[in-house]
């Protein structure tokens, strides 16, 4: 018989520092002639090949971990790791390791000397297994402080286990149990309690075997009746055997299906009602009991998986018309149980159980269980529907889109025997005081309806396609209540459990609006849903209005502007600071709230909603002055309406802000530096430097609208244009200049040769075919004056940038040296 105490899984940590599954097998210690010291040895359990072979360094620092994992280092990047199936097995491996080292057991790492009370345990590893004394009524006694005294040490409970399991022990304490009740003896039946609970606790699954066995079951929960500290013994068996019937909704034709559910049973309440509550023991004692109920449970899914005709019956009985409610009511619960019982498989076990499920038509079960009156009945399908949901949610959207394409006809009267639509009403008309089954419900809907887990399937049209056919069919009856609460300037009802529903209600949307597009937009807009929702905040429950403005909050948050012209258009910022001012100067999350989200609109600068708020409600918020949130907006909004009445301002302010935030405060003084060493002399006729810059583009960007302000005051100022035009009939030369720009770093400055180039009619303008770049003497003087005049200007503009980037004064110092310009 193999030794499970001594099964173990090797692990080595690789570079990624990951443990990695080395194999599974059994591990003893002995001496090891080649390494020269006793050594832990792993074989394999399949084919007996060596996986481990390690010598116990005294050096070397074992750990313990988890009461199943030793670990220990070989090298200086070697780590090793056992795992073992029982915690008996690694604390005999243990015990080894630290006899070996001369530590002490007790502790996680080996460090401490070992006393005299181990070193006795040391001797008793290699000693003989325990002698029991015989089963007769006369040594139960002995027996009873055998058992107690082995409790405390892992190797006497081994021992123990063995003597108990190979002299077939179980079954003669037994025996004596119908003596000693028969005999009414009271001394025996204490004594033959403790024997049983200390049974249990040797944690063996061989011993349960025998204990748990069809004849054997009964006997083993009567010797637990006789608890010594109580005064009268407890009635397990009466309750199992005349109180708790075992029904067969189908009949089963298995008599192993059969028996296993009966052993299944009676072992979960032996673990339930019949031991004492688990903190009364040591850690892991009872975990073998554990594990018999788990894989117990795991072979009744699959014996039941298999039967075809067994979940053929059910289904069957399930939506027959012709089924009592009893029956109906019994069948539901098992089926809750059935699958209740599946989370205990393995994923690879669950995936086949839920699709065997699917394929015998769970769903449309589902779906007319649901729509039955009994509370109880639709209690458990909505238990069935969230393992359902829980599971695989792409399953339940699938069938939900085969029903709404078989039933191409549903209209708005119908819609409300669709499934999702059962489970919103079961979520709107939930009796309980507190919600519970409400807020499960709403996380189904919610799995249901979120994009995230549709984006991994299959079908890339899930998304597109479901969420228009719950737009379509299911929004109006999820919106219902909303609606129907929210007709006047306050809520209809405002009873804690209507806010409680709202609130949900409210929760689920405001996720629709994170998480869905076009759809929720043109159900929000088209069915005027935020106006409706915002007259919660005049709810006198908090968390009600609160959920109000976070779902607003979240809308503006989005920063849509077809959002944004819905909530001017119906000045839905009303209601919001109507409840800002009722609040008053409470400080509490109402206030929070509301503040947070103008300050959202001011920071973002969303330009349509903060002149909404400024326009309309200034005057209302004028006085609101222990934050700065409202004259905040009322200063982005003058910054707007400024910007808008000078358009051109604005776009040579946007201009000179990107071009100061390309070029920082060193590049310029480098730049001006260079400047100014250019002797002038090196300027050509009608030729200047221009300061140098990392990109000529941003050179041109800049000085275009310079040209272009300069240009458009010569056509503003009429009166300069008379008297330049008089000086030129006396014939005085007034040169004009034309600034023209290339991608060179040079900026060319030329003059028309006379002022009769300014009468269109002459021969000498740009239009007729005789004009000619000619220059006079008398201009090279007033043409170099002026040259340094607009290289001066156009340095004092660049080193604004930096210091007064908003600041009125360069836009009039342009103005005014142009004036001063054209005079000359």
């Amino acid at each position: 018989m193999t030794d499970t105490r001594r099964r173990v899984k090797v692990y080595t940590l690789n570079e990624d520092r990951q443990w990695d599954d080395r194999g599974t097998g059994h591990v003893s210690s002995g001496y090891v002639e080649r390494l020269k010291g006793t050594s832990l040895l792993v074989r394999a359990e399949s084919d007996g090949s060596l996986l481990l072979e390690s010598k116990i360094n005294p050096n070397t620092a074992y750990q313990k971990q988890q009461d199943t994992l030793i670990v220990w280092s070989e090298a200086e990047n070697y780590d090793l790791a056992l795992s073992f199936q029982e915690k008996a097995g690694c604390d005999e491996i243990w015990e080894k390791i630290c006899q070996v080292q001369g530590k002490d057991p007790s502790v996680d790492i080996t460090q401490d000397v070992v006393d005299e009370s181990e070193e006795e345990r040391f001797d008793d590893m290699s000693s003989p297994g325990l002698e029991l004394p015989p089963c007769e009524l006369n040594r139960l006694e002995d027996l009873a402080e055998m058992v107690a005294s082995s409790l405390p040490s892992p190797l006497r409970r081994e021992k123990l286990a063995l003597a108990v399991e190979n002299e077939g022990y179980i079954r003669k304490l037994l025996e004596l149990f119908r003596v000693c009740e028969d005999l009414e003896n009271r001394e025996g039946l204490h004594h033959l309690y403790e024997i049983i609970k200390g049974i249990f606790l040797l944690n063996r699954t061989a011993l349960f075997e025998v204990m748990f066995s069809e004849e054997c079951i009964m006997d083993v929960i009567g010797c637990l009746e006789f608890d010594p500290a109580l005064a009268q013994p407890r009635r397990h068996r009466e309750f199992l055997t005349e109180t708790a019937r075992f029904k067969e909704v189908i009949p089963i034709s298995d008599p192993e299906l059969r028996q296993k559910i009966h052993q299944t049973y009676r072992v979960q309440y032996i673990q339930d009602m019949v031991l004492p509550t688990p903190s009364v023991f040591e850690e892991n004692m009872l975990s073998t009991l554990h594990s018999f109920i788990f894989f117990n449970k795991v072979e009744i899914v699959g014996m039941l998986q298999d039967d075809e005709k067994f979940l053929t019956d059910l289904f069957a009985q399930l939506t027959d018309e012709a089924t009592d409610d009893d029956k109906r009511h019994e069948l539901v619960n098992f089926l809750k149980e059935f699958c209740a019982f599946s989370q205990t498989l393995q994923p690879q076990n669950r995936d086949a159980f839920f699709k065997t499920l699917s394929n015998m038509g769970i769903l449309p079960a589902l779906e007319v269980i649901l729509g039955m009156d009994d509370v109880q009945v639709r209690g458990a399908a909505t238990d069935i529907f969230s393992y359902l949901v829980e599971y695989n949610p792409s399953m339940v959207r699938e069938f939900v889109m085969q029903e709404s394409q078989q039933n191409d006809d549903v209209t708005f009267h119908h819609t409300d025997i669709l499934l999702i639509n059962l489970i919103i009403e079961h979520m709107i008309c939930d009796t309980d005081p507190e919600l519970g089954g409400a807020v499960q419900l709403m996380g189904l809907l919610r799995t249901l309806v979120d994009p995230e887990n549709m984006l991994a399937t299959a079908n890339k049209t899930e998304k597109t396609e479901f969420l228009s056919f719950f737009y379509k069919h299911c929004m109006h009856v999820l919106s219902a209540p909303l609606l129907a609460n929210t007709t006047e300037e306050k809520p209809g009802k405002d009873d804690f459990q209507t806010s409680q529903l709202l609130a949900l209600i409210l929760e689920l949307l405001t996720f629709c609006v994170e998480h869905h597009t076009y759809h929720i937009k043109n159900y929000i807009i088209n069915k005027d849903i935020l106006r409706r929702v915002l007259v919660l905040t005049a709810s006198q429950h908090a968390f009600l209005a609160l959920c109000a403005l976070r779902f607003m909050r979240r809308i503006i948050g989005l920063k849509d502007e077809f959002y944004n012209r819905y909530i001017m258009r119906n000045f839905l910022f009303e209601p919001v600071i109507k409840a800002f001012l009722n609040n008053g100067s409470r400080y509490n999350l109402m206030n929070s709230a509301i503040i947070e989200m103008f300050e959202y609109v001011r920071v973002e600068d969303v330009k349509s909603l903060t002149a909404h708020i400024v326009e309309n409600y200034w005057k209302a918020l004028e006085d609101v002055d222990y934050v700065q949130t409202f004259k905040g907006l009322k200063l982005r909004y003058e910054q707007q309406r400024e910007r808008q009445d000078n358009p051109k301002l604005d776009s040579m302010r946007s201009i000179l802000r990107n071009h100061r935030f390309r070029r920082d405060a060193r590049t310029l003084e480098d730049e001006e530096e260079m400047w100014f060493n250019t002797d002038e002399d090196d300027l050509e006729d009608g030729e200047a430097v221009v300061p140098p810059s990392d990109k000529m583009k941003s050179e041109e960007d800049l000085m275009e609208p310079i040209s272009k302000f300069m240009e458009r005051k010569k056509l503003k100022d009429t009166d300069d244009k008379d008297v330049l035009g008089k000086s030129s009939l006396s014939g005085r030369q007034n040169p004009s200049f034309k600034l023209s720009f290339s991608g060179s770093t040079k900026t060319s400055l030329s003059s028309p040769p006379s002022s009769a180039s300014l009468n269109p009619g002459s021969p000498g303008s740009p239009g007729s075919p005789g004009a000619g770049a000619r220059s006079s003497p008398s201009t090279t003087t007033v043409t170099t004056k002026v040259t340094v005049s607009i290289l001066l200007l156009k340095m004092w503009v660049i080193t604004s940038i930096v210091f007064c980037e908003d600041s009125p004064l360069i836009y009039s110092a342009i103005e005014s040296v142009q004036y001063q310009i054209l005079l000359h």
